[in-house]
């Protein structure tokens, strides 16, 4: 497994890539893999086990160059096109988390044939009345100016697990994360700085366009994404056969429950 970084028209794009097989593209979120740490976690160790996982960071995010004229979520998909494109790679399996998930989704019904299967977890993207995508960017502003528990009871099941409190710990953590942490948020209101954030009004009309298998995983207690965004998503899915929950698991739910989360992707690749 490494990590390598190349040019995509220009810009710089850091990459972890690992094992063998056919290439499974991953989009990251908040709490995971370039958002918070460099290193693969669990989840994505098991993917590379049957699948060549290709994990970009986002633009601006790890060691990745900001891509000046980003200000719409197309603007990230036309990015990671020519991503593919450098790569050399036309047809790939598609993960996406959270803010990944978005991204994986928009990509999907613009390029359904270049998409062999689409996972989504936790994945924002979708306006949904009644349901409001969780307020990130004032949850990441300390409560009395070194307290993160809203932003863990956010981005985990609770805002006292372990891995919550290892990733966004109180007071100030590892330079390296903290800076990961602010480029992730930078990013990502590039593109879902829009009250009530991380949408677009149209994604949902078009999902009808996306025609290969699809699943859609959701942590039973997501506190960031309602679940309400993961039945839309399997409704509006036609690939999709139901919403996988995952039991006591947040909205991080693949780095909460591992193994079950790369178990039903695999499981659903094969």
């Amino acid at each position: 497994m490494s990590s390598r970084t190349i040019e995509a028209v220009g810009r710089k794009v850091e990459i972890f890539e690992a094992g063998e097989g056919d290439p499974l593209l991953y989009l990251h979120g908040f709490a995971d893999l370039h958002g918070v740490k460099p290193d693969p976690f669990p989840f994505h160790q098991e993917l590379y086990q049957t699948r060549r996982l290709i994990a970009p960071a986002h633009p601006g995010c790890a060691g990745s160059d900001e891509y000046a004229d980003l200000s719409t979520v197309e603007d990230a998909v036309y990015h990671y096109l020519e991503v593919l494109d450098t790569l050399e790679i036309d047809s790939f399996d598609l993960v996406g988390h959270c803010m990944g998930g978005w991204i994986a989704a928009e990509l999907a019904v613009r390029y359904p044939r270049r998409v062999s299967s689409l996972t989504l977890i936790g994945a924002s993207g979708l306006f949904v009345a009644g349901a409001p995508i969780g307020d990130v960017f004032m949850m990441a502003q300390p409560a009395r100016g070194i307290e993160y528990e809203d932003l863990r009871r956010m981005l985990f099941a609770s805002g006292d697990t372990a891995l919550g409190k290892e990733l966004f710990p109180d007071g100030r953590g590892e330079v390296d994360d903290e800076m990961r942490r602010y480029q992730m948020l930078r990013f990502s209101s590039f593109i879902g700085f829009k009250p009530p954030y991380f949408y677009n009004r149209s994604l949902i009309k078009r999902l009808h366009r996306v025609t290969c298998p699809a699943m859609v995983i959701w942590g039973e207690n997501d506190g960031f994404v309602p679940r309400d965004h993961g039945e839309a998503y399997t409704k509006k899915l036609s690939g999709a056969n139901q919403l996988e929950i995952i039991t006591g698991a947040g909205h991080a739910a693949h780095l909460e429950s591992p193994i079950q989360v790369a178990g039903l992707i695999t499981g659903f690749l094969s």
